[in-house]
Parts: C-alpha cells; sequence; structure tokens
C-alpha cells in the first residue's frame, strides 16, 4: 500500500474513533438460542414453529435436521455460506432435553425489541468506571446508528409517533444520511422486515461538534424509555439501598452516590475533564467503587455539566469524591473553564452501620433507652451519697422554721404558693438606738401580693 493510501486509511480510522455511535444487539437469527422459547436451537428431530401473523428476516448460519416446520405468512429465510435444512425422524437426537413430549419449539415474537430500551443498545468501548444514564444509553440526536452488517433483526420504532432523530443509520450494507433515502427503505420490503411501529425515524442532524459537549436530546421521549427498561420489573423501580436517593436527570430510577453539577464558560471541555476525572480521582484505591457518567444537561433553559458518581457497592465514598470535586473546580476552575459548582447526594445505606446512621424508630428507641440508662445512673449515685452521708436533704416542714428565722411571720397564699408577711408595727427612729437602726438599715424585704393586699392590711 503506498503511503498516501495509508494516511487516508489512518485518517480515516481515527474518525471511526472519535465519532459517537450506537450499535443495535438483538437479532433474529435461528441459530441464536434466546429466540427460541426454550432458549435453545432446534435439535435433530425437532419440530419448530414461527408466529404466523409476524413479519420477519431469519438468518440461518448452520444446518439443521428438523422433522416439521410451520413458517410465517410473511417472512424471509436467509441462509448464510454452508447453511442447509434436512429431514430428521421425531425424536432423531435423544440426548436433545425437549419441553412437552410432541410440542413443537416455538420462535419468539420478533417484535418484542424497541427502539427505544436501553438494553438493546451497545456505544463505542467505555474505560472502566464510565457509564450512561437510561437517556443517553439510546441513540442521541447526534449519533450515527449501525445495525450489523448483513445480519437479520427486527426494531419496534415505539408507541410515541414523535419522530426519532439521528445523525445517520447504517443498516443492509447502506448508510442513509438523508430522510428521502431512508423514508424510501423503510417503505419497501426489506425495511418493512426489519422496521415497524408507528414511530418515525429521522436522520440528517449534525454530529456534536462542540467541545463542552452536546444534549442529547431525549428528554421528550424519556416516559417511553423507562417504560421499556423496567417493563420486566413491572413498570417499578428497584428499591435503592441507600436513604434520599438521587435521580440524575434523564434516568429512570433513583440512584446511591452524589451529583455534581457545574456551570461553565465557552473553554470548558468535556472530554478533557472526563479523562481528568479518571486519571486523577477514579483511579485512587479509595474510590474503587464509584462509575462517573458525565454529560451536559439542559436545566432551566440553560446547559449545565452533569457529574453522576454511582456507588457499585454501599458506602463506595460519592459523597466524598464529590466534595473533592468541588475543591477541584474551585482550585482549578479557571483553568478548567468552571464558573461553579454544587453537590448533592443521597444519604447512608439502608442496611447495615451503625444505629445512630440511621432515622426512624429503631434510632428513637435507641435514645430513649440511652437516656432511661443515664437518669438509672444518676438517681443511683445520689441514693449512694445519701445513705454515706455526704448528702442530706430535709422536709419542707423541717426546713422552713430555720429558713424564716428572724422574719416577720406570714402565711402562704394558696394559690400562687408564694409567701405573702405580715406588715408588723415598726418604731420610730427616734426611740431606737444606734445598733437597732442598723438593724432596720438590713433588714429583709418582703413584697406583698397585690390580690390580697387589702386582707393582709385589715389583719394588721
Amino acid at each position: 500500500m503506498c503511503a498516501p493510501a495509508r494516511v487516508l486509511l489512518w485518517l480515516q480510522l481515527c474518525a471511526l474513533t472519535r465519532a459517537t455511535y450506537k450499535l443495535w444487539v438483538p437479532d433474529t437469527y435461528f441459530d441464536t438460542a434466546s429466540n427460541w422459547n426454550q432458549n435453545r436451537t432446534p435439535c435433530a428431530g425437532d419440530a419448530v414453529q414461527f408466529p404466523a401473523d409476524k413479519m420477519v428476516s431469519v438468518l440461518v448460519r448452520d444446518s439443521y435436521a428438523i422433522s416439521d416446520m410451520l413458517l410465517p405468512l410473511d417472512g424471509e429465510f436467509v441462509l448464510a455460506s454452508g447453511a442447509a435444512f434436512g429431514a430428521a425422524g421425531v425424536g432423531s437426537d435423544p440426548a436433545c432435553s425437549s419441553g412437552e413430549k410432541g410440542a413443537p419449539l416455538l420462535f419468539r415474537n420478533p417484535d418484542r425489541f424497541s427502539w427505544l430500551d436501553p438494553r438493546l443498545w451497545s456505544s463505542e468501548a467505555q474505560e472502566s468506571g464510565l457509564f450512561s444514564v437510561d437517556a443517553e444509553r439510546v441513540p442521541c440526536s447526534h449519533d450515527d446508528v449501525l445495525f450489523p452488517r448483513d445480519a437479520s433483526f427486527r426494531v419496534a420504532l415505539g408507541p410515541d409517533p414523535s419522530p426519532v432523530h439521528v445523525r445517520s443509520v447504517s443498516a443492509v450494507g447502506q448508510t442513509f444520511t438523508r430522510d428521502e433515502d431512508l423514508a424510501g427503505f423503510l417503505a419497501s420490503r426489506e425495511g418493512r422486515l426489519r422496521f415497524h411501529g408507528p414511530g418515525a425515524l429521522r436522520v440528517g442532524s449534525q454530529a456534536c461538534t462542540d467541545a463542552s459537549g452536546c444534549v442529547c436530546g431525549s428528554a421528550e421521549t424519556l416516559p417511553w424509555i423507562c417504560a421499556s427498561l423496567l417493563q420486566p420489573l413491572g413498570g417499578r423501580c428497584p428499591q435503592a439501598t441507600c436513604h434520599d436517593p438521587i435521580l440524575p436527570q434523564g434516568h429512570c430510577c433513583g440512584l446511591c452516590g452524589a451529583i455534581v453539577s457545574l456551570t461553565h464558560d465557552p473553554t470548558f471541555n468535556l472530554e478533557r475533564y472526563r479523562a481528568r476525572l479518571l486519571a486523577l480521582f477514579l483511579k485512587q484505591p479509595q474510590y474503587q467503587g464509584l462509575q462517573v457518567a458525565v454529560s451536559k444537561v439542559l436545566r432551566e433553559a440553560r446547559t449545565e455539566i452533569q457529574v453522576v458518581l454511582l456507588e457499585t457497592r454501599p458506602e463506595a465514598g460519592a459523597a466524598r469524591l464529590g466534595h473533592a470535586l468541588l475543591q477541584d473546580a474551585q482550585a482549578q476552575g479557571g483553568v478548567l473553564g468552571i464558573l461553579s459548582a454544587t453537590l448533592r447526594h443521597s444519604g447512608r445505606p439502608g442496611t447495615g452501620g451503625s444505629a445512630l446512621d440511621h432515622d426512624g424508630p429503631g434510632a428513637w428507641l435507641a435514645g430513649g433507652l440511652a437516656v432511661l440508662v443515664l437518669l438509672a445512673l444518676l438517681g443511683t449515685a445520689l441514693l449512694l451519697l445519701h445513705r454515706s452521708g455526704r448528702l442530706r436533704w430535709r422536709r419542707l416542714e423541717e426546713a422552713e422554721p430555720a429558713a424564716s428565722a428572724g422574719l416577720p411571720m406570714g402565711f402562704r397564699n394558696p394559690l400562687f404558693d408564694v409567701m405573702v408577711f405580715k406588715q408588723q408595727p415598726q418604731p420610730s427612729v427616734q426611740q431606737l438606738g444606734s445598733a437597732q437602726k442598723a438593724d432596720i438599715d438590713t433588714s429583709f424585704s418582703y413584697f406583698v401580693n397585690p390580690l390580697f393586699a387589702g386582707e393582709a392590711e385589715a389583719e394588721a
């Protein structure tokens, strides 16, 4: 190969590795065990049956000897090189484990695969520690969509009539970048065998050229994405293993971890920041139980960078890493193009750990028992001090005379439990000596209850 050709090939490979694409995973192969109701391919002498009312394209890559076959009313079989069918008597293979005796092996419903199911797509190989929120696991508006070449598949475009926009679609050896070409293919028999449903598919979107990233554009279809994802679970999210789980934008269920939201200027580079997270933080031993998703999202009519820290095991340190990212944004924000950063994180794990780390009746019971124990210890200590003579107390009747010695006689107000003293007649100052004058100057001051002041004066 000449030098210019090698350079051109190298440039093409580099462009391919930088491209953002989504690859369709399921197929309708005759040789795929999961396509049959018994999770196995047909044995010699099996009877096989396809849904009569379903359109399907089936690729056959091996040779099979069967006793009977019921074909669909509309479909096609594509035989790869070396593939063939032969006839065999019923039960020719005694080692084959079949279901009900004499029951045919059923090909599963080919219409069960939905475009909006995140489990059915694969993106370019990601480094360890990275993941994507659910909305970004299906093709985004700037993605290239790839179906395996010369493969048989069937895709339901979903119940949402709103069109799905992508950059391009590659299928059956063709790449469609214009709506006119794609519409012609979808209307053909070859296209109808592979794509069905009320949804619409559009191509021609621009590739993402913004260094700070692009919004996926799947917000409108997120309810349908979540419905497809959670269908095997009865439409309900699995219970989180932590208190107060967080819900990232574009995700279907709450997670245990943290979310760091970044506002940025035009110099921010999303790929460079993702590489920084992997190299400086996720490689550290204390963060080995974390996975990170970094993407641009639209929130309240403005874009921001969403950094999701997912804990794959309890107490993996998402909150600790979140605080570290806040400090990193404060220290290096001018270099990275970060203007501000905020942090939200989930609570403690719902199981395990100290009782002081949990809310609920258990924590209240533990606190109440601790208070009772402290009160019991305090009462025991006071009783021991009293018995040893170090602490003495007297009854109120015994204490009152000593306390009121030398004071004017009075009576207790039964309503307010305060002492109202009777005013005693006092001699004039001229009749007293100097010592008695000093006693008057230092005499006890009392107060008169205003409600019973009349009675006190009358008794005086």
